[in-house]
């Protein structure tokens, strides 16, 4: 999207906002599709970000649901159940009858726990539930192995379930592709185990790679589709002895996405400059950067009109000098949010070119995660706009600025 145009919407529909372009992610979606080919199908992982759900519709198989608040959503959305993997840690059985009633296509089991919810939910019904197995992968997801084999052996009197396959996640931001290969063939491999131990061949894998998206600019910007190209071969081949579903969030959805906030103040104080904008660390979260040490992009906008509070300042108290002003106009600038803490801040140091009050700081590649990770309820601040560009170019507000201080005191 053009500077011009985020202009433009920053100046129509305030800030703080989130803008999410559609016709980008479905362009960057169907692309991904064409390099894995037909036969390995996506599945959009909703936590990434549910205001895009309408949207991966259409380009997506399959939804991932981790929690009840999110099948609520689907709900809400009227998203065909059967498009549904029902998964998360932390199942209930009033979450799985909830899932179980709205038709879920298939459940993930994370535990026996989990298999034995399941199994009484689908006995109830007079039906199997469908079920992906999750492998552990080295953290608090799924269960062990063993405890796998355990299921699998017991499978004939589990009889309200039907075990379909296996659900493995190993993380996110794996920039090591070799690691994603050895997954791949480790589960081949445990296929044809199971296949030899057990005498059944589980139809379905649910895998998701985790693959890297760069965010802060001392990274490759060049061609953010690369390492599913490097991964595609590994996939293909991997459908060709099962129904592969590839299952991701960030990779999908974090280039489609902007956050736009005003510079409400600059001030300089023994040596650093300090931009004070109308959002902050509440609002904005990119994986990995470090307190603001890093620096994602970010386009600098000028606001109309944007000399008049400068004029008023100086006519005031004097014209006051940046640290370590350049002659080019540009200095260096910490920037920071509006909450009453020191840990607000955004970016540690950043040289921006003529920089005002009013302007407006663009921030890119956050369509994944800032809008609904941050600690929005802090300071009880106004949390942002949600703006949808579609497919037509016109803009949707998909919700409003909302007040958190509602849910910050007691009636």
């Amino acid at each position: 999207m053009t500077t011009e145009k985020l202009k433009e919407i920053a100046a129509t529909y305030g800030t703080p906002s989130f803008l999410f372009d559609e016709k980008a992610l479905k362009m960057r979606l169907r692309a991904i599709k064409e390099i894995v080919g037909d036969k390995v199908s996506l599945c959009f992982s909703i936590k990434a970000n549910p205001f895009l759900i309408p949207a991966m519709l259409d380009v997506t198989e399959r939804l991932e649901v981790c929690s009840p608040g999110e099948l609520d959503i689907c709900k809400n959305l009227g998203v065909d159940p059967d498009r549904i993997v029902y998964s998360g840690v932390n199942k209930t059985e009033d979450n799985v009858r909830d899932a179980a009633e709205y038709g879920a296509g298939i459940y993930t089991a994370e535990s026996l726990k989990h298999v034995l919810l399941l199994n009484d939910e689908g006995r109830r019904m007079g039906k199997a539930l469908p079920v992906l197995l999750r492998l552990n992968g080295g953290s608090q997801f799924g269960m062990s192995r063993e405890d796998l084999f355990k299921v699998l052996e017991k499978r004939d009197g589990l009889d309200g379930i039907e075990i379909k396959g296996i659900h493995y996640f190993a993380g996110t931001q794996r920039k090591k592709l070799m690691q994603q290969q050895k997954e791949l063939q480790m589960l081949k491999d445990l296929y044809d185990e199971i296949e030899d131990t057990f005498g059944v061949r589980l139809e379905k894998l649910e895998y998701g790679p985790g693959l890297p998206v760069p965010y802060f600019d001392t990274e490759d910007f060049n061609d953010t589709l690369a390492p599913v190209k490097e991964l595609s071969d590994a996939l293909k081949e991997t459908a060709t002895w099962c129904d592969l579903t590839v299952e991701m969030g960030r990779f999908f959805t974090s280039e489609c996405g902007y956050y736009l906030t005003k510079v409400m103040d600059i001030k300089s104080n023994e040596g650093t400059n300090y931009c004070v904008v109308d959002g902050g660390m509440n609002h904005l979260t990119y994986l990995g950067q470090i307190m603001g040490m890093k620096i994602p992009v970010i386009h600098k906008l000028e606001a109309e009109n944007r000399e008049d509070i400068d004029v008023e300042i100086n006519n005031t108290f004097g014209e006051a000098e940046l640290c370590g002003n350049l002659e080019d106009g540009a200095a260096d600038y910490a920037l920071c949010g509006s909450l009453c803490t020191t840990a607000d801040v955004i970016v540690r140091q950043i040289r921006l070119q003529d920089l005002k009050i009013g302007d407006i700081l663009a921030f890119c590649n956050v369509g994944a995660y800032s809008v609904t990770e941050g600690i929005y309820l802090f300071l009880s601040r106004t949390m942002p706009r949600i703006l949808l560009a579609k497919e037509d170019g016109s803009i949707v507000v998909a919700r409003d600025f909302t007040e958190s201080s509602v849910l910050n005191y007691q009636r």
